[in-house]
C-alpha cells in the first residue's frame, strides 16, 4: 500500500480555504459533506450549484446578478454560462487599492522593483484613459509582445477595463511564431519592450518589432516600455510612444470599468504550434475569473497575506492564471530570465528573499536542480515557503522525493495539469488529503474527468485518454475566425462527439488520485504495449549519464520501432556499455515490452516555449515531414540534428 510523503495536520486542514469552502456548501444546499471526495462527488452531480457557489464564496463583483447558471452542462461546445450577468474582469482584479505589495518584479542582475495595489490602480487607470483616447473600445483586439514586465499586467488590465480582448507573446517566440499568432487576430494597439534578457545576454527586440508592425497593417500604435536600454531609439517604428508618455498625465483617476455579459471575449490564447498553425483560443471573462479563482482560493489555498511566484513569461498561460491571483489582494511574483543565471540556485535565492510562500515552476526546473546538485533547503532559507506549484510536463517520482529531502519536509505539493485550452486545469491540488509520489491529488471541482478506454468506457486503474463528460466556463466560447465550429469540434470532439477528449494519457487510481503519462498521441505501442512516455524520462534521467532524453516511434518496415535520443552528461561517450545500462534499466523499471530499437547522442533535446519537450515534431523530422513553426521552439536549432539520421535508415 503507498505510504503518503506529506498529510496536512488536522489545524492546517480546518485553515484551508477548501475546509472553509466545503462547509460554506454543507450549509448553503443542506449537505454533510466530510472530505474532499465527498464534496466532488456532489459538485460534479450539481455542476449549476457547484458554479454558483464558486461565484458567491470567492465574491464576485458583478453589476447585475444571472438569471441562469448554465443552460446544457451537457452540451459540448456552445453551453451558455451565467446569462444576464454584467461584470467586469479587471474591476474584479482591481478589487484591493491599498499599500500593500501587489507586484515584485525581478530580472537577472537587477533588484526587484515592487508595485502597490494603489500603485497598481493609478497606472491601470492612466493606461485605460489614453487607450480610450486611442479609440479602443470593446471588442478590439489589444496584444503584448513583453517579458513578463509590471507594464504587461498594466496594459493587459487597461484593455480589458474597456471591453477590449487582450492576447499576449513572449518576445522569444521568434518574429515568425508572433506573426503567426498576431496576424490572424489584427490587433489595434501593441504593447511591447525593447528587449530581455536570457542567461546574461541581453537581446533588443526593436528590429523584430519594427518588422511585426511593417507586416501587421491593423496596428494603429506601438506602445515601447524601454526594458533593456534606459532611452531606446524608436525613430525607426511607425507610429510608436514610449510607455511613459503614452498613458495619462492625470493622476487620481476613477477607471470606467466596462460591465459586460459573463461571456465577453477577454482572451485569444494560442496553441503551440508546433504541428501547424497556432489555432486561436477565444475565452471569456467570467469563464477566466470563475475557473482561476476557484483554482487559487480553493484548490490551492492563496490567500491575502501570500506572496506567489510562478516562473513563467507572456507567451504560456500560467502567465494568465498567475495575474488572477491579484483579485485574491496577494503579493504576486514575476521572474525574466533564466532561473539559473548566474547561479543555479538563483530563483531559490529570489525566493529567500522575497520570502515566498507559495513557489510555481515546472516540473524540468525541479529536475534540472537535481542535476546540478542543487540543495535548496540546506543552501537556502525556504522557511517562508509552504505550498509548491509544478505544471508544464509530470515531475517524477524522483523529483517528489527531492522536494520533500531536500527543499522542505513539510510543504504541500501540488501538482497541476490542464493547459491553454482551458486557461486552467482539470486535475490539481487538494489541501486537505495527502501528497503521494508521482500522483496528482485530485480531479478539479465541477470537472467531470474520467480516462477513457479504446471502447470509450471509464476505467479505474487502468490507462485511458483523459476526457471530461461536461462543460467548464473556461472553455473556449468559440475558435477566432471558425464560423461553424469545425476547428474546435476537430480539436477536442472528434473521437467521441460530446465528450472534450483533450489528448493526455492518464490512469485514475482508486483514491482519485491522477498519473499523467504524456501526451496520448505520443504513446508508445511498439511491441504490442502502451507506455506513455513520460513513464521512460524519469528513468533515464536519473542516470548520472544522462542530462536529458525524448523518445518517439519511427515508422519501419510496415510497422513502428522506438528510438530514444538522450543528451549526455558533460565528457560522457555513448558506449555500447552505457546502451546496455539503459536498456537493462528500461526493462527492470518501465517494461521489457518497448524497448528501444536504437540509442542515438544528441547535442540538445528541443522544448517547446513552456518547456514540453516536442516528440511529434522529432518524429516528423525523423520521417523526413515538414515541421512547420519552428519558432515556437525555445531552441529550434537543436531540431535540425534530427533531419536525416544515418543512424535511422
Amino acid at each position: 500500500m503507498a505510504v503518503p510523503l506529506w498529510s496536512p495536520s488536522k489545524e492546517r486542514v480546518k485553515a484551508t480555504n477548501m475546509y472553509r469552502y466545503m462547509n460554506f456548501v454543507n450549509g448553503k444546499y443542506g449537505r454533510d459533506l466530510k472530505d474532499y471526495d465527498s464534496l466532488y462527488r456532489w459538485s460534479v452531480d450539481n455542476i449549476s450549484d457547484l458554479w454558483a457557489s464558486v461565484w458567491e464564496f470567492v465574491g464576485v463583483r458583478a453589476s447585475s446578478g444571472f438569471d441562469q447558471v448554465v443552460d446544457d452542462p451537457d452540451k459540448m461546445p456552445g453551453a451558455r454560462w451565467f446569462t444576464g450577468a454584467r461584470l467586469n474582469f479587471a474591476e474584479n482584479l482591481l478589487r484591493f487599492n491599498d499599500d500593500s505589495v501587489a507586484i515584485i518584479f525581478k530580472s537577472e542582475g537587477r533588484h526587484a522593483v515592487k508595485m502597490t495595489y494603489r500603485e497598481l490602480n493609478n497606472e491601470v487607470a492612466r493606461v485605460a484613459a489614453a487607450l480610450r483616447d486611442a479609440g479602443v473600445g470593446q471588442g478590439d483586439r489589444v496584444a503584448g509582445l513583453m517579458p513578463a514586465l509590471p507594464q504587461v499586467v498594466i496594459a493587459m488590465l487597461a484593455a480589458v477595463s474597456l471591453g477590449a480582448v487582450w492576447s499576449s507573446s513572449s518576445p522569444d517566440f521568434g518574429v515568425r511564431g508572433i506573426l503567426d499568432r498576431f496576424s490572424q487576430i489584427g490587433p489595434k494597439v501593441l504593447f511591447a519592450a525593447d528587449g530581455y534578457f536570457l542567461e546574461g545576454r541581453q537581446h533588443d527586440s526593436l528590429e523584430e518589432v519594427a518588422f511585426i508592425m511593417e507586416q501587421l497593417s491593423s496596428i494603429e500604435k506601438v506602445v515601447l516600455t524601454p526594458y533593456a536600454e534606459a532611452e531606446p531609439d524608436i525613430g525607426n517604428l511607425r507610429d510608436a510612444v514610449l510607455f511613459d508618455e503614452f498613458k495619462s498625465t492625470e493622476d487620481n483617476l476613477v477607471i470606467e470599468f466596462e460591465q459586460l455579459p459573463f461571456e465577453h471575449p477577454l482572451y485569444i490564447m494560442f496553441t503551440s504550434g508546433t504541428t501547424g498553425p497556432p489555432k486561436c483560443l477565444v475565452q471569456s471573462a467570467g469563464g477566466i475569473l470563475l475557473t482561476h479563482l476557484k483554482e487559487s482560493v480553493i484548490h490551492t489555498d492563496l490567500k491575502r497575506d501570500d506572496v506567489i511566484l510562478y516562473l513563467t513569461s507572456c507567451g504560456w498561460m500560467s502567465w494568465n492564471w498567475l495575474v488572477s491571483s491579484l483579485a485574491v489582494g496577494a503579493g504576486v511574483v514575476f521572474y525574466d530570465g533564466s532561473p539559473f543565471y548566474p547561479h543555479p540556485g538563483a530563483l531559490l535565492e529570489m525566493a529567500q528573499d522575497e520570502k515566498i510562500t507559495m513557489f510555481g515552476t515546472s516540473a524540468r526546473y525541479f529536475e534540472t536542480l537535481m542535476n546540478k546538485g542543487v540543495k535548496p533547503g540546506s543552501e537556502y532559507d525556504l522557511s517562508p515557503i509552504r505550498t509548491v506549484l509544478s505544471a508544464g510536463s509530470a515531475l517524477s517520482s524522483k523529483g517528489y522525493e527531492f522536494l520533500y529531502k531536500e527543499m522542505k519536509d513539510d510543504i504541500w505539493l501540488v501538482e497541476m495539469s490542464g493547459g491553454t485550452d482551458i486557461n486552467g486545469n482539470f486535475v490539481l491540488g487538494n489541501p486537505m488529503g495527502p501528497v503521494y509520489a508521482r500522483e496528482i491529488q485530485c480531479r478539479g471541482l465541477g470537472m467531470k474527468v474520467e480516462a477513457f478506454n479504446d471502447d470509450g468506457k471509464p476505467c479505474t486503474n487502468e490507462k485511458g485518454e483523459l476526457v471530461c463528460l461536461a462543460a467548464a466556463p473556461s472553455m473556449p466560447i468559440y475558435f477566432w475566425d471558425d464560423p461553424d465550429n469545425k476547428k474546435y469540434l476537430a480539436a477536442y470532439f472528434d473521437r467521441w462527439p460530446g465528450v472534450w477528449r483533450h489528448g493526455d494519457y492518464i490512469l485514475i487510481n482508486e483514491r482519485g488520485g491522477i498519473v499523467i503519462y504524456g501526451r496520448s498521441d505520443t504513446t508508445l505501442t511498439a511491441g504490442g504495449g502502451r507506455i506513455g512516455t513520460a513513464e521512460i524520462y524519469p528513468v533515464v534521467e536519473h542516470m548520472e549519464e544522462i542530462q536529458d532524453s525524448l523518445v518517439i516511434e519511427q515508422s519501419w518496415k510496415d510497422s513502428v520501432r522506438v528510438i530514444l535520443f538522450v543528451q549526455l552528461s558533460p565528457g560522457i561517450e555513448l558506449t555500447e556499455d552505457l546502451k546496455e545500462q539503459i536498456a537493462d534499466r528500461l526493462k527492470k523499471d518501465v517494461t521489457p515490452a518497448i524497448i528501444p530499437a536504437k540509442i542515438i547522442a544528441v547535442p540538445d533535446i528541443p522544448y517547446t516555449l513552456n518547456m514540453k519537450k516536442v516528440e511529434l515534431a522529432v518524429r516528423k523530422m525523423v520521417e523526413g515531414q515538414p515541421v512547420l513553426n519552428k519558432d515556437s521552439l525555445r531552441n529550434p536549432e537543436s531540431l535540425d540534428y534530427f533531419a536525416d539520421l544515418k543512424e535511422l535508415h
